[in-house]
């Protein structure tokens, strides 16, 4: 694999794990909104799916984003009659969010971003190698 294509496949995974970052901070942002109205469905957790995209131009395997779907998990029910987004017996959906999981997710998502970030690196440092030799 010639450096052109190791730097596009990486970039291609940075790209992704940084959507994918920016979606899991959005469902924690998230993670106390509820509905408008009363009865109503509240935010949604987001989940990002990859897969393999082959580049037949420079033969490397990139990274592409094949969606961003709401997960559909069921929401949790909390009893609060005094709130607004509450339904006629007094429930109100919470989102589907679970904090330690995005949490999870987040650290999986920024140790991939690293190892992009570690390959871009090595592919510039075999670089600088080669010129130093060919000084």
């Amino acid at each position: 694999m010639d450096l052109k294509t190791s730097l596009a496949v990486s970039a291609s995974g940075l790209r992704a794990q940084s959507l994918r970052m920016r979606v899991i901070a959005e469902n924690l942002a998230n993670q106390d909104s509820v509905a408008r109205t009363a009865g109503g469905d509240p935010y949604r957790r987001r989940v990002v799916s990859f897969q393999a995209e082959v580049d037949r131009a420079n033969g490397g395997t990139a990274v592409k984003i094949s969606s961003v779907d709401a997960d559909k998990t069921a929401f949790t029910k909390v009893y609060m009659p005094g709130s607004p987004a509450a339904d006629a017996q007094g429930y109100v959906l919470k989102p589907n969010v679970n904090p330690l999981l995005e949490a999870a997710d987040m650290k999986d998502a920024q140790r991939s971003y690293e190892a992009d970030l570690n390959a871009i690196e090595a592919a510039k440092n075999l670089t600088m190698r080669t010129i130093d030799l060919l000084k």
